[in-house]
């Protein structure tokens, strides 16, 4: 069943640490192949708190979105991401077929 990671950006602290992880994530995405389906573009929000933005990834299943996150390039490049912005991170399995 495919799997969507969803990253949502709350407030940068810093961009230039912002920047890294943008580098690093890029890289660790490589062998892993997800797709993206939003990626920081145009966003309005309809409820609930501010956000700065919002990346959507849909992977094959939930073991392979896990796979990509926990991987060493990753779990390197979020520690960039920990210090350089507030983020909501959440893996959601799809419907497919339902």
């Amino acid at each position: 069943m495919t799997a969507y990671v969803v990253m949502i950006k709350e407030h940068t602290h810093d961009a230039d640490e912002m920047e890294r992880y943008s580098e690093k994530a890029k890289a660790a995405r490589e062998g892993h192949d997800p797709e993206p389906l939003a990626f920081y573009g145009d966003f309005k929000v309809l409820e609930g708190s501010a956000m700065e933005g919002a990346v959507i990834l849909r992977f094959p299943d939930m073991a392979a979105a896990r796979a990509w996150y926990e991987s060493p390039a990753y779990q390197e490049a979020r520690q960039h991401r920990f210090q350089g912005a507030d983020y909501r991170v959440f893996i959601v399995d799809g419907i497919d077929g339902a």
